[in-house]
């Protein structure tokens, strides 16, 4: 299976719209309508490989400051290295 690895910036959010949130009921940061701006993204054809990536991303300043994190996100399985012609 094929993983994307993606170092993404995360979005400041003010005391207000945690506490409408919390009231509402509702999701604060919602990726499918508002991803996280992508500061980095790479591309790995197993686990093992995307969790060590991963891992060496994680080493970046900004992110163990809180500033950035690391998503392993699994695309699929990997694409064949030709096709064969059915005769």
């Amino acid at each position: 299976m094929r993983f994307l690895i993606v170092r993404t910036d995360i979005r400041t959010v003010a005391d207000g719209e945690i506490a409408a949130a919390w009231a509402g009921g509702h999701r604060l940061r919602d990726e499918t309508t508002a991803p996280e701006p992508r500061r980095q993204v790479v591309h790995a054809e197993d686990r093992e490989a995307a969790m060590h990536l991963a891992r060496a991303l994680a080493s970046v300043g900004a992110v163990r400051a809180g500033r950035q994190r690391i998503k392993v996100l699994p695309l699929g399985e990997p694409l064949p290295a030709y096709r064969s012609r059915q005769t």
